[in-house]
């Protein structure tokens, strides 16, 4: 764990230009303060400004991408962490979106004025492993026999490669589908009977709509391919989602892009769903204003959405739909998890570490989850009687709770890897819009996608091999 910077990163920053939006809850509002935080060590010794026997906290820096109500949640667990102990102080700063704040850290390496630690989003993991920038957490695990079964498997499984924990899971969401019970009701459908097929939400789509309103809109966002294709037990890339050897071919045209994608063309052509383009933001106001009855949303957004709707409508919410007769899957955590950079100090990444263990205690992970609507990564976290409470409250997150816990680990529901996740992820969004909007045949748009994807893969395997 010595401080330094190893060959390869350069070449790796080439290949790893971030292109996309965050993965569901990442934050889209500029940053706040886009200069960087000094280095930790900065500071006076302690031996000139206090007692010899008084021992100095470590300082480390944490680079987040939380905006507005949700920085408010970080920076309270770091005041409180910090008011806590004297052995560790935290200093937190907000970094922009997830994009941004890596292509800070890009560019901070060379100088090492950038943090300690990190928060990135799912699919810059590969990127992360490949910098050679970072000192895997399973190290600090290891050394004093961590015990990881605490936390949730279905969240680590996406944060593990190759029996390796290299990260934390810090915020953690996945997608689920939201209802308006009050026109099920005027429709004639039952309100606790959510559809769970493709096929069922095609036919209480095509029930519901009318008088100018729409049955459902889905958001072109490339999340919920991933999320559709795991749905299915199927694997978004091959060499086991680029989890037994690097990816080298991306399988969205495969059975299961297919079938969703011809599902949702359908949806649209025949007037059962609207398209309202990439931006979810746009179907959950429509959602919100009964305009649809259906939607796609994070589980993040539970509590605001049912915030949202009190007074109008009631809000039911259901698993992700999959095909009738699919392969057993389930859904691939979204968010963020936590990395320890290495070209500091041992002394700043063991810091580090014991906040990152902060972080995970059950009440601290009960405090975030109400303030945020994130899982808790924390299994005791429930046990917590401000996470009862908030769920009698809001009963409908009880949903999203299931869906994760049902979720069998598979290498389909690990989450796929690569190094160019995010440009994917926007090639992805491009074929569908190309099928919904017929520029393309569902087919064709989704073999030029896979077609684009693997080239791409192939360019950043040539780099990072260098």
């Amino acid at each position: 764990m010595k401080p330094m910077m190893r060959k390869g990163f350069t070449a790796v920053l080439a290949a790893g230009t971030l292109m996309a939006a965050a993965a569901c809850g990442g934050v889209t509002e500029p940053a706040a303060n886009g200069s960087v935080a000094s280095p930790a060590n900065s500071e006076k010794s302690a031996a000139s400004t206090a007692p010899t026997d008084k021992k100095e906290p470590v300082k480390i820096v944490w680079w987040h991408s939380m905006g507005g109500e949700l920085g408010k949640a970080i920076d309270k667990l770091v005041t409180d962490y910090n008011a806590s102990q004297t052995n560790v102080k935290v200093e937190v700063v907000y970094q922009g979106t997830y994009d941004e704040s890596l292509n800070k850290m890009k560019a901070s390496m060379d100088s090492k004025s950038g943090p300690n630690m990190i928060q990135v989003f799912e699919i810059g993991s590969r990127f992360m492993i490949d910098s050679k920038a970072i000192t895997p957490v399973q190290t600090f695990i290891d050394q004093e026999k961590y015990d990881l079964s605490q936390l949730e498997e279905n969240i680590l499984g996406y944060y593990t490669f190759d029996g390796k924990q290299y990260s934390m899971p810090f915020n953690t969401s996945n997608p689920i589908l939201y209802y308006n019970k009050d026109m099920f009701k005027a429709a004639g459908l039952d309100p606790e009977k959510p559809p769970q097929t493709f096929e069922e939400v095609k036919k209480a789509a095509a029930a519901l709509t009318k008088d100018g309103k729409s049955g459902a809109s889905f958001a072109i966002y490339g999340w919920f391919a991933e999320q559709f294709f795991a749905n299915q037990g199927a694997e978004y890339v091959d060499n086991g989602n680029g989890r037994t050897a690097p990816a080298t071919k991306s399988l969205v045209n495969s059975e299961a892009g297919l079938k969703t994608l011809s599902w949702w063309k359908d949806l649209v052509d025949t007037k059962s769903a609207v398209n309202l383009g990439r931006k979810t933001d746009d179907t959950k106001k429509a959602f919100l204003a009964g305009q649809v009855a259906m939607t796609l949303d994070s589980t993040a957004s539970l509590r605001g959405i049912v915030d949202a709707a009190a007074g109008k409508f009631e809000v039911g919410t259901g698993f992700l739909p999959k095909p009738e007769g699919a392969a057993q899957g389930g859904v691939v955590v979204g968010g963020a998890s936590n990395w320890i950079l290495n070209n500091k100090p041992e002394a700043e990444q063991k810091a580090a570490w014991e906040f990152m263990k902060y972080l995970a205690k059950p009440d601290i992970q009960a405090q975030w989850h109400i303030n945020t609507g994130y899982f808790p990564i924390t299994k005791k976290a429930y046990d917590e009687q401000i996470v009862k409470d908030n769920m009698a409250k809001y009963p409908q997150f009880k949903t999203a709770v299931d869906q994760l816990h049902n979720t069998k680990l598979s290498k389909a529901t690990q989450g796929a890897v690569m190094g160019v996740f995010p440009e994917a992820r926007q090639l992805v969004e491009g074929a569908i819009e190309e099928a919904l909007t017929g520029k393309k045949g569902t087919q064709q748009a989704l073999d030029d996608a896979a077609k684009a994807i693997t080239e791409k893969i192939g360019n950043y395997n040539k780099t990072v091999a260098k």
